[in-house]
């Protein structure tokens, strides 16, 4: 018979506390870094999104004038209210039956480019030379700074009617 030596100590099996804090800490660092990732894709998303939205507009107001070229119609969006404000009243945003079309769909571009591009969004339509139409948006993307005046995206549209 073999005799057992009471003084070694059973062999070590499972984790350290040291090791269970280590790892939860490297968990911590990603979880925080996967939330700061999943921040930044949101503001990105939101940017494109308003970037596709000034797109759409731009592509509007220049369908809506290819539409009325003829006999010079399309100068109507030039002339007298070239300047497009985004900060619009609900009342000014209400559909009318009857009168001009034209200032009808001038009227709702203004309220489309204000809810869609925010308040502060302006637009500039003009004729550099004949047959050429710039479109400018400008808005302020402030998801990227808290002043809105130091992030003002600009987009500029030109198209040959």
């Amino acid at each position: 018979m073999k005799k057992q030596c009471a003084s070694r100590l059973p062999l070590q099996s499972g984790f350290t506390l040291i090791e269970v804090l280590i790892a939860i800490l490297v968990l911590a660092f990603g979880l925080l870094g996967y939330a700061f990732l999943q921040t930044m894709t949101l503001r990105f998303a939101q940017s494109a999104n308003q970037r596709t939205q000034a797109t759409n507009l731009a592509n509007a107001m220049f369908d809506q004038m290819r539409a009325n070229r003829n006999g010079n119609v399309y100068k109507h969006y030039l002339n007298g209210g070239s300047d497009y404000n985004g900060a619009v009243s609900a009342n000014d945003c209400q559909p009318t039956l009857g009168g001009n079309i034209t200032e009808q769909f001038k009227n709702n571009w203004r309220c489309r480019l204000g809810k869609a591009m925010g308040d502060d969004a302006k637009a500039k339509v003009s004729e550099p030379e004949y047959g050429v139409i710039n479109i400018q948006i400008t808005w302020g993307d402030e998801r990227w700074n808290s002043d809105a005046n130091a992030q003002n995206l600009t987009f500029k549209f030109e198209t040959r009617l």
